[in-house]
């Protein structure tokens, strides 16, 4: 089959190079199933390992093929498999217990515990955009317990994180206010936010809109943001990040997503309601992956980039 590949790390923060070869089938354990892939997302998480960035955390076995979000078809089942068939759409967030055999290939085997049915209203392209983004807004918002009528601020609501936890907070019934560059301001409106100009003064504008401060924050880039939804909410210990390694230290929840089939259900239900969609700024071949990367660093990507096979 035909795969991305990097054989060492990179140096000096910059990811290992990426190759397009040959690579052997994968083996499909019992509990597994063997998946064509249509679509692989691509996440900031894929190049930063590849740079290093994750070695005192994360098993990595060279050579390693990147990428932990899949969309695409079920080809073949392992033993004590029956939770699908060969043919069914499927979609999942594929971390394993280490770094090796990933999503940026034809073929994947992939846990059933990190797999859902494909939602039926997404293109393959689309729901390959939306597990670990998705799962991280998704168990983010659950992390700081939001709920209907609640208001919610999320820093960099126009990301790929971002601009899914918008619209799940919408769905739960939340009032979201979203930080973002003024370019992006329309984009959250339509996604039901009432946005914001992150940078200086930020505090004193999320204030003119929540004058009685907020229920929660969320902060998907970091930059400082933890401490100024810690001014801002109305209960301390509701703010939740993913982007600052001493949140915790700062009173505020470090996430660090994990693979659920029931989260990624209810991701697809939503979708399948007209709740939930996924805007793909950047769609590339497999063999383009390491412009996926140059893009993704840029840390400016407007939604998904997507990988097609």
């Amino acid at each position: 089959m035909k795969a991305i590949t990097f054989s060492a790390y990179g140096t000096d923060g910059v990811p290992g190079g990426l190759e397009l070869v040959d690579a052997p089938e994968p083996k499909v354990g019992p509990g597994e199933v063997l998946v064509r892939v249509k679509a692989a997302g691509v996440n900031p998480v894929d190049w930063k390992i590849a740079a290093g960035y994750l070695d005192a955390t994360t098993e990595t076995r060279f050579p390693v093929i990147p990428g932990w979000d899949v969309a695409g078809v079920v080809e073949a089942l392992g033993a004590d498999t029956s939770e699908y068939a060969v043919g069914d759409e499927v979609y999942g967030y594929l971390r394993k217990e280490w770094v090796q055999l990933g999503t940026y290939a034809e073929l994947v085997s992939a846990p059933v515990r990190t797999l859902a049915r494909k939602p039926r209203a997404l293109t393959f392209e689309q729901a390959a955009g939306v597990p670990l983004a998705g799962l991280t807004a998704y168990q983010s918002l659950a992390r700081v317990r939001v709920a209907a009528g609640e208001t919610v601020v999320i820093h960099a609501a126009a990301g790929g994180t971002g601009s899914l936890g918008v619209q799940i907070a919408v769905a739960l019934g939340a009032r979201v206010i979203g930080t973002a560059g003024a370019h992006n301001h329309d984009y959250l409106r339509s996604l039901g936010a009432e946005p914001v100009l992150y940078g200086e003064g930020l505090a004193d504008r999320i204030r003119a809109l929540a004058p009685e401060g907020v229920d929660a924050g969320l902060d998907f880039f970091g930059d400082g943001a933890v401490e100024v939804l810690q001014g801002l909410v109305k209960e301390r210990g509701r703010v939740v990040s993913i982007a600052d390694p001493g949140a915790a230290a700062k009173g505020a929840h470090q996430l660090w997503v994990r693979p659920d089939t029931a989260d990624l259900t209810a991701l697809a239900r939503l979708a399948d309601d007209g709740k939930l969609t996924v805007h793909v700024e950047h769609t590339l071949p497999l063999a383009q992956a390491a412009k996926a990367w140059e893009i993704s660093a840029t840390g400016r990507t407007r939604g998904k980039i997507v990988l097609t096979v």
